[in-house]
């Protein structure tokens, strides 16, 4: 098979990166797709993988640009598929639902974001998506036929212990104390980011006295450039290195939604600071059935130094939250596993999931 998939940001690409690797292994033409994003075309150039960049400049963050992005987008996929005659498209990008229908081949939308969320970008993908494949807490509105639910969550890919084991070498590598937090401050530039607010700078510093009164030594790790009064505490490490850092982190104080999934995946107590917070079905599932993370509304401040407060008190806290991680991983799948097959035997696995839904629970 000729499998084009398309990658818009590092995150996507640790999801993907296991299931390419499998894809290639048993055979397949893998074409990778990526714009410029952070440091997303240093990790696939890294991974060995060969790929084509078909958004080299950086968009500015405005709705006419987005728009005339996601265009351009969308033309040179189309563009591509047509010249490697692909036989299906994976993504969470609009370019590949459209262009695989403009095509009439198999266009698979991997997400794990509810359509209240990303309304925008449903419209322009979910009408065109062959099929919709996400976790199974997810909500996909009016698009549920397309909906192709699994136990598990996109993180799981490259988190599940199965691809993921925690290096204590790092421990010396970076002369990291016995106990410290991070802190990640997202930069909100997604279509469905527009007017949504986390952690300032008042509000940092204040974490970071409250934590260094407790014991603890702060981290920061951010998309953007450090304010001078964070810059001492900024997280100077390989960005390959970051999982390993968390997995040994105390807590993580945050406001990106992703980085929060990443430290359930973990074990990693965390506390996300954002009007995100109680939107998203994923995190509510971690929150709330396994105890794993905690959102709080940026409108409650003093909420967030209590809960930081209660953590960076809490005893056995590594110790708690391996435990409720082992409850969750009880219940959920090798995802990565599960993505290399329905792949491969796509349509076929699609029908035989609507049928039986629980033959996932093969890929444990």
């Amino acid at each position: 098979m000729r499998i084009i998939i398309y990658l818009g940001h590092p995150a996507q690409f640790h999801f993907f990166k296991y299931i390419i690797d499998g894809l290639l292994k048993n055979g397949h033409q893998v074409i990778i797709l990526l714009k410029t994003k952070d440091i997303l075309e240093d990790l696939v150039s890294k991974a060995g993988f060969t790929y084509v960049n078909i958004q080299k400049s950086i968009r500015k963050n405005n709705v006419f640009f987005i728009a005339m992005a996601s265009f351009i987008r969308t033309f040179k996929v189309y563009r591509i598929a047509r010249k490697y005659k692909a036989d299906m498209m994976l993504g969470t990008d609009a370019s590949i639902a459209q262009a695989s229908y403009l095509l009439n081949i198999p266009g698979i939308t991997v997400l794990e974001d509810d359509v209240e969320v990303i309304a925008k970008l449903a419209k322009i993908s979910f009408p065109f998506s062959d099929s919709i494949v996400v976790p199974a807490v997810c909500r996909v509105g009016k698009w549920e036929a397309k909906k192709i639910p699994y136990s598990g969550y996109m993180k799981l890919a490259y988190l599940h212990p199965n691809r993921f084991i925690p290096d204590i070498n790092m421990i010396k590598k970076y002369a990291l104390p016995e106990k410290y937090c991070i802190i990640r401050l997202a930069q909100l530039q997604a279509f469905h980011d527009v007017g949504v607010h986390g952690l300032n700078i008042k509000l940092v510093l204040k974490l970071i006295e409250l934590a260094k009164s407790a014991g603890y030594n702060i981290y920061i790790s951010s998309e953007t450039e450090l304010d001078e009064q964070l810059k001492a505490y900024k997280l100077k490490i390989q960005y390959d290195d970051i999982h390993h850092i968390m997995s040994f982190a105390s807590l993580l104080i945050s406001d990106s939604q992703s980085m929060s999934v990443e430290a359930a995946m973990l074990g990693l107590p965390s506390i996300r600071f954002s009007d995100f917070s109680g939107r998203i079905s994923v995190l509510d599932e971690l929150e709330q059935k396994y105890g794993l993370t905690y959102g709080i509304r940026t409108d409650n401040p003093t909420k967030l130094y209590e809960k930081a407060k209660e953590f960076f008190l809490m005893p056995n806290l590594k110790d708690e939250f391996q435990k409720r991680r082992r409850m969750m991983l009880k219940d959920k799948i090798d995802v990565t596993s599960f993505f290399v097959w329905l792949i491969e035997n796509y349509p076929g696995s699609k029908e035989i999931l609507k049928k039986d839904l629980t033959y996932q629970y093969r890929f444990k």
